[in-house]
C-alpha cells in the first residue's frame, strides 16, 4: 500500500503556437495510447496528471483534455486533437494572399477569432474551472494592468471559498476562446461580479506574450497551493522535486534556424518588426520563442540542482523552417508537414539544458522521447494504481472538490 511519502505530484504542460498545436497533438496521442497499452482503452491523460497547464493553443488542448463531457469523462480523446486541428485549423486562420494579410495587420488584427470563439463555446457550454476533470492553470496577459493573470483550479477555489475578490472562473470560456497572441487576433475584454457585488474588469491578450511555455507557472502554483494550504505533502518541503513527475511539450520554434540577425534587425522600423518579406512576425516570435527557452532553462537547472533531472522531460525542437515556424499557416500540406514534426520529436533523442551553455545537449543514454514518455507512462500508471489502492488521502486532490 502506498504511503503519503511516496506520492507524486503529476504535471503536463503545453506551449502555445497556434495551428503549431498539431505537434503536442500527435505526442500525446502517443503517450496516451501508452497508457491505454498498460491500463486499457478507457485510459485518459486526464485521469492520471493533477495538473494540466497550457497557454493559447496549449490552453485549448487543456480544455480539451481537462472538460468533462455528459459522462463526467474527458471531452477529447488525445487523438481526437489533431483531429480538431486538421478540421478546424483552416476556418480559425483562413488564407489569404500575402499582400491581403499585410493590409489587414495595418489596420487591425489579421483575424476576427469569431469561429474559434463559437465552436469553443459549442464544445465547452456552461463548463466552469471548477468542473474540469483535473486541476488546470491558464495564463493570459492583462493589458491594462500589464501583468499576468493566471486562472487556474487553485485561484477558482481561493475566491469562491475565501470570498477574496471576484471570481475569474465565471468567465469559463475566457483563457481559451478569446486569448491571442497580439497582431492576429483580438484582445478581449470582460467583467466578474462576486457575491457582494463587486466587479472586476479583465482586458485579456495571449499569456504567450509572459509565458509559453507555462512550466514554471504551474510549479508556482503547486508550490503556493501546499504553502496556503499548509500541507507537509513531501518529506522535504515543497521543494522536493523528486516528487513532481513534469512532462513539458513545446509546439516547435524557428530559433534555431537563425532566422533573424543584427544586421538585418539594424535597419528595422515599426512595421519590420511586425512582419517581414518571409511572412514572419519577428516582434512576437522573440517574445514567445524568449519566454520559453528561459523558463525551460530555469526548470530545468532547478530540477539537475536538486538531482531529480530524470523527472522532467522537455520535449521540443527548435529547427522548424518557412511556414513550420508561423502560428497560422493551416494549410493541408503545412499541418500534415506539423504532424511529422511531432512524429520526428517523438524519434529524437532526449535532450537536457546544458548549465554552462543554456543549449538542449542530447543525453543518448535516455534513449529516444518515445522511449521516455514509455518510462513515464509506466511511472504514471504505478502512480495512479498506489492512489487507488491506498486508503489515505491524495496528495493533490481532484479538480471538482476544494482544493
Amino acid at each position: 500500500m502506498a504511503t503519503l511519502a511516496s506520492r507524486k505530484v503529476t504535471v503536463l504542460t503545453i506551449d502555445g503556437g497556434g495551428i503549431r498545436g498539431l505537434i503536442p497533438g500527435t505526442i500525446l496521442t502517443f503517450l496516451e495510447k501508452k497508457l491505454q497499452e498498460l491500463d486499457g482503452p478507457n485510459a485518459r491523460l486526464a485521469d492520471y496528471f493533477d495538473y494540466i497547464a497550457g497557454t493559447s493553443t496549449g490552453g485549448l488542448i487543456t480544455a480539451m483534455l481537462a472538460a468533462p463531457n455528459k459522462d463526467k469523462r474527458p471531452l477529447f480523446t488525445a487523438e481526437g486533437i489533431n483531429k480538431f486541428y486538421l478540421e478546424n485549423g483552416p476556418k480559425i486562420f483562413p488564407q489569404r494572399p500575402d499582400f491581403a494579410n499585410t493590409l489587414l495587420e495595418l489596420k487591425g488584427p489579421k483575424y476576427d477569432g469569431e469561429f474559434l470563439h463559437s465552436k469553443i463555446q459549442g464544445l465547452l457550454g456552461a463548463t466552469r474551472v471548477n468542473e474540469t476533470l483535473t486541476n488546470v492553470v491558464i495564463p493570459a496577459f492583462d493589458v491594462k494592468n500589464l501583468q499576468p493573470t493566471i486562472f487556474s483550479t487553485f485561484d477558482y477555489f481561493t475566491r469562491t471559498c475565501t470570498g477574496a475578490g471576484s471570481d475569474p472562473a465565471s468567465e469559463e470560456r475566457a483563457p481559451l476562446g478569446r486569448l491571442h497572441l497580439p497582431t492576429y487576433l483580438p484582445a478581449h475584454f470582460f467583467q466578474t461580479k462576486d457575491d457582494a457585488g463587486n466587479t472586476r474588469d479583465f482586458n485579456l491578450i495571449d499569456g504567450g506574450v509572459a509565458a509559453n511555455n507555462p512550466t514554471m507557472v504551474t510549479i508556482n502554483q503547486i508550490t503556493r497551493k501546499m504553502i496556503v494550504d499548509k500541507q507537509e505533502i513531501f518529506p522535504g518541503g515543497p521543494t522536493d522535486y523528486d516528487k513532481f513527475l513534469v512532462i513539458s511539450i513545446g509546439t516547435g520554434s524557428g530559433k534555431g534556424a537563425a532566422t533573424y540577425t543584427a544586421k538585418d534587425a539594424a535597419g528595422w522600423g515599426i512595421l519590420s518588426w511586425l512582419h517581414t518579406k518571409e511572412g514572419y512576425t519577428p516582434i512576437v516570435d522573440m517574445f514567445s520563442y524568449s519566454s520559453a527557452a528561459l523558463v525551460d532553462y530555469n526548470v530545468s537547472i532547478l530540477f539537475q540542482a536538486l538531482r531529480s533531472e530524470k523527472n522532467y522531460l522537455r520535449i521540443q525542437d527548435d529547427s522548424l523552417k518557412g511556414t513550420e515556424a508561423t502560428v497560422d499557416v493551416a494549410t493541408e500540406e503545412n499541418m500534415k508537414k506539423l504532424i511529422e514534426i511531432g512524429e520526428r520529436m517523438l524519434a529524437t533523442t532526449v535532450s537536457r539544458v546544458d548549465m554552462e551553455t543554456g543549449k538542449p545537449v542530447a543525453v543518448p543514454e535516455e534513449g529516444t522521447n518515445a522511449e521516455a514518455l514509455t518510462r513515464f507512462a509506466k511511472m504514471l500508471s504505478d502512480e495512479r494504481k498506489a492512489r487507488t489502492s491506498s486508503s489515505s488521502p491524495e496528495a493533490i486532490k481532484p479538480a471538482g472538490s476544494a482544493l
